[in-house]
């Protein structure tokens, strides 16, 4: 479980939808022409109903870098904590979306060595839905795909 702070932030989200402020203090991460920097800055979108998350990532002069996004269960808040920690289940596929909409779908390879398609039909088909609303959300540039 990987963890960090965030901070609630006043977004134009669609109505049931989180923004969430987070700085990238971690190593730089390279994905597929995303780049992840020490001192950049992620709005991170989650739902308590929609199966995919999303990340905008921006370098620290605010320049867009790119998007990052999740198959995952619904987020859920743990009020039992304090400050409330927002808790979600990453679900294996996962898009990169460059600022040109260069899309590139990754972990592929990891859903289907999951044994998912066999072992859970339903959960494996939910993970292709929202991976097929992902790249149409990403194609149309809407949100969270959006440029702010």
């Amino acid at each position: 479980m990987t963890r960090y702070p965030g901070l609630v932030v006043a977004d134009v989200t669609p109505p049931g939808w989180l923004a969430v402020e987070a700085r990238w203090v971690n190593r730089a991460v390279h994905l597929d022409g995303l780049d992840f920097l020490p001192g950049d800055t992620m709005i991170e979108y989650f739902s308590p109903v929609a199966r995919y998350n999303a990340f905008a990532v921006h370098a620290p002069d605010g320049t867009l870098r790119g998007w990052y996004a999740n198959v995952a269960h619904p987020a859920t808040l743990d009020p039992a904590t304090d400050p409330p920690t927002l808790v979600w289940h990453d679900l294996y596929l996962d898009l990169v979306v460059l600022p040109d909409r260069t899309i590139v779908v990754r972990d592929h390879d990891e859903l289907a060595e999951s044994g998912l398609e066999c072992s859970d039909p339903g959960t494996h088909a939910h993970i292709l839905a929202a991976e097929a609303d992902l790249l149409r959300l990403a194609r149309a540039g809407e949100f969270p795909f959006r440029r702010g």
